[in-house]
């Protein structure tokens, strides 16, 4: 195990270091960019390339280009919705998300404004659907980055830095424990089973915002207010 993956680190580690940051910030801009991010896998690139970064400054250029890589991919959404929302959302390249998902998307906006934004770049189809639908909105630009800005932080700090320290570890106990590989396997599984789980909160949380009105069921103080 511990050959293998050390061999496999080294490969990843032995790409130019600019060429690996640059890939790592086209994929999430992909990834985050309308329709497109439904079939590139941003987070997974982000994932392999961070664990080749060698130091803090590393680390911190990497997440600096998937920050910005990210916030251009949402703002490309954003503008394609300002100018050709309608065109996309009726084309049959829309038509393929289904029209409830575009349905979930207005419904969730106009109900929880700036925090859908923040809240929809860890939900799966929505943080493709919301960049765009925010733009067909008429929700200032601005606005949309105030909210927009921070989750890609967050999202990017994440999994650099977890990528990073799973590396790191490794390198570090290679040599002295043959169990070594197993334990890098095992951060990364923890950390994606915990941001599974995380969209799996999130979505029961906001599932009500993004529901129509006969499909929510009332709750207690609903009832007490009527």
């Amino acid at each position: 195990m511990n050959e293998f993956l050390t061999w496999l680190l080294d490969a990843v580690q032995s790409v130019d270091p600019v060429l690996r940051t640059v890939l790592a910030g086209v994929a999430i801009m992909l990834e985050t960019s309308v329709l497109i991010g439904l079939v590139v896998p941003g987070d997974t690139v982000v994932l392999v390339a961070a664990t080749a970064v060698g130091s803090t400054l590393e680390a911190v250029i990497l997440i600096v280009v998937v920050i910005v890589g990210a916030l251009i991919g949402e703002s490309i959404g954003f503008w394609l919705g300002r100018w050709l929302g309608p065109r996309i959302r009726f084309s049959k390249l829309g038509a393929r998300l289904g029209e409830h998902n575009w349905e979930r998307a207005e419904l969730y906006l106009r109900r929880r404004g700036g925090p859908a934004i923040f809240l929809s770049r860890f939900l799966p189809v929505l943080h493709s659907l919301v960049p765009l639908t925010v733009g067909m909105s008429g929700f200032a630009y601005r606005r949309f980055l105030a909210w927009t800005a921070p989750a890609c932080t967050v999202w990017a700090i994440a999994y650099v830095g977890v990528g990073a320290a799973a590396a790191g570890t490794y390198r570090e106990l290679a040599d002295r424990l043959h169990y070594a590989g197993y334990l890098f396997v095992g951060i990364i599984a923890v950390f994606l089973v915990l941001a599974y789980l995380a969209k799996r909160i999130i979505v029961r949380s906001e599932a009500r915002h993004m529901a129509e009105a006969h499909e929510v069921e009332p709750t207690a103080q609903d009832v007490v207010e009527d």
